[in-house]
């Protein structure tokens, strides 16, 4: 399942897409939403939020489309000229301009709200702040790691959590732990002050390093790529840090990735 930096990504390329040109055609396949359809036309897309793996697409007319892909929901981008073909998908959402088209697929965690209430959606109060939010600091992480709610669970559980922060998943979960040289089975009240900014610091920079230089799942990659992962999908390789050899286990049903010799 993409994780934040895979979902910021593709938001990207929605905006690229769509953002601040007029809308010449919007349709919605529920008809609960269907209403909405002649009131966008001629609007235009201000933004595309992400909030974790939701998206807010946000319009000039200060409404908003919460869209939530869960399994098997995909977002494509279409411009003139191309051949738009289903598949064996199901057509959810349509949003066109003069020279393209977004169209989600297969998703049905989709509703319209007014933008200034949509931050009320029962998804978007459950989760925590978003890793890739450039507001939140490791201040607020490490404030986060010690509240009551999350200092005393064991952190393979808590970084799969998204009421803990927003967009962390599984390779994140384990990228993190290795850089701040710590287990799954440790808990936030049981670590070190130094040990509690290195991983407050870890939750962030790992996933914004990933967006920023467009991380990759593929662990062949070639020479040079500017993101590559140190213990996950790495197993029976040494790590680079001690030299001893990645295991790989199961952490809350998920597979986790670890050195050995210098986590915890």
């Amino acid at each position: 399942m993409p994780e934040g930096p895979e979902i910021r990504r593709a938001a990207d390329q929605l905006e690229q897409a769509v953002v601040d040109k007029p809308l010449t055609d919007v349709w919605f396949a529920f008809p609960k939403l269907q209403p909405y359809q002649p009131a966008l036309i001629g609007q235009r897309v201000k933004a595309i939020e992400t909030r974790g793996k939701a998206l807010l697409t946000h319009f000039t007319n200060d409404l908003t489309l919460y869209s939530h892909n869960q399994l098997y929901g995909i977002w494509r981008v279409f411009n003139p000229g191309d051949v738009i073909d289903h598949g064996k998908r199901s057509l959810r959402v349509k949003i066109a301009t003069p020279d393209s088209a977004i169209l989600l697929y297969s998703a049905s965690d989709i509703e319209i709200w007014p933008t200034v209430e949509v931050y009320q959606h029962p998804f978007l109060q459950r989760i925590g702040p978003d890793v890739l939010d450039e507001k939140l600091t490791p201040e607020q992480v490490k404030s986060r790691l010690m509240s009551k709610r999350f200092c005393n669970r064991q952190l393979g559980g808590m970084l799969l959590d998204q009421a803990f922060l927003a967009g962390l998943g599984n390779y994140l979960r384990a990228e993190i732990l290795w850089l701040a040289e710590l287990l799954p089975s440790h808990r936030p009240s049981d670590l070190s002050e130094s040990q509690l900014d290195s991983l407050a610091d870890a939750c962030l920079s790992i996933a914004r390093h990933s967006y920023a230089m467009r991380g990759t799942m593929d662990e062949n990659v070639h020479h040079g790529a500017m993101f590559r992962f140190k213990v996950f999908a790495r197993e029976g390789k040494s790590c680079e840090r001690c030299g001893e050899t990645i295991v790989k286990t199961s952490v809350s049903t998920r597979p986790f990735f670890y050195c050995p010799g210098c986590q915890g």
